[in-house]
């Protein structure tokens, strides 16, 4: 999924230091148009200036349900990425996938797609004709400076949902109470959907190397004593050993549970790249405007670094004006 915004702000992500390991910091979305025929809108819990990382994960987007009648659904055209994986989670509707490696998926409900951007990639994502409702959750992950030019790729997975005392998990990146997911990661990493019945609680052993975080799509949880509301998210730094959930409605509640190392690294993120300096983005928006205009007049670009969006009829995306402020680090 692409960040629409077209003023697109200066994100420099670091951790911000040791949390008391027993807290659970409770961060609130920010309301964001993402696009479409009427701006379908999205909630943003990360990244904010009160937390950027948790382990990888670098930004997150939940939307819906939204009637498609209404909002127009998803229409995004071919746009850039760089350094990241984008992770594709849908609770209803389906979507279709068109990336510049030659890729063609659908995201349906329950199944994971996990696009590898590295050195660079370009993809187009737009809801089916058959969607009604479309209702999920886009998520970045920031690789490693290590993998960060690793060549683009692109995989499907389709977690089996395992019953659970008390509920339900799919488990689409890493591992959880016994269930492992096959895709490839760059950095330890976890994503599940957790599904927990109404008046009942779940306990996950967790790797204590692990910062924790529970995004909420439908319900009211209490994660380690500290209530959520829908579309919170709870953030549970390194440390603990195990995570308690606990449902105190009479209705189920659903949420995305994600984790990993902490990244260690500054990040510079900025409109959909993830880059590491005011340099390095810049060359990156150069690029991509230049295989824009080609695309535009028909002509070769100079370079070739996001490639061609097969079969995708309509314009691309032009990357948003750099602001005047050079693009810096801190730290």
């Amino acid at each position: 999924m692409s960040n629409l915004e077209t003023s697109a702000s200066i994100l420099t992500c670091e951790n911000p230091g040791e949390v008391e390991s027993a807290a659970v910091e409770v961060l609130t979305p920010r309301e964001v148009p993402l696009g479409g025929l009427r701006a379908m809108g999205v909630r943003r819990t990360l990244p904010q200036r009160q937390r950027s990382l948790i382990g990888g994960w670098c930004f997150a987007d939940h939307y819906g349900p939204d009637d498609v009648a209404e909002t127009g659904g998803m229409t995004v055209a071919p746009h850039p990425h760089t350094g990241l994986q984008t992770v594709s989670w849908l609770f209803a509707g389906e979507i279709e996938h068109r990336d510049s490696v030659g890729s063609h998926a659908m995201v349906r409900p329950g199944e994971l797609n996990l696009m590898t951007a590295g050195r660079g990639i370009a993809h187009s994502e737009v809801s089916t004709a058959n969607t009604t409702v479309l209702h999920g959750m886009q998520l970045w992950v920031a690789l490693p400076d290590a993998a960060r030019n690793t060549e683009p790729k692109f995989e499907h997975y389709v977690p089996t949902p395992r019953a659970v005392d008390g509920g339900r998990i799919s488990v689409f990146i890493g591992a959880l109470a016994g269930e492992t997911s096959t895709v490839e990661m760059f950095s330890p990493m976890l994503g599940a959907e957790v599904c927990i019945d109404a008046g009942a609680t779940l306990k996950f052993d967790v790797d204590t190397s692990f910062e924790h975080g529970a995004i909420v799509d439908q319900g009211v949880v209490e994660l380690c004593g500290t209530t959520l509301t829908r579309a919170e998210l709870g953030f549970v730094a390194v440390g603990r050993s195990s995570l308690v959930l606990r449902n105190p409605g009479d209705e189920q509640v659903r949420l995305l549970l994600l984790g990993g190392e902490p990244l260690d690294e500054q990040i510079l993120m900025w409109w959909n790249f993830v880059g590491r300096s005011n340099d390095e983005i810049g060359i990156y928006r150069a690029q991509w405007q230049d295989e824009v205009r080609a695309h535009d007049s028909g002509e070769a670009p100079s370079a070739t670094r996001f490639g061609v969006v097969d079969d995708y009829v309509g314009n691309w995306i032009p990357a948003p004006t750099l602001p005047a402020t050079p693009l810096k680090p801190r730290g």
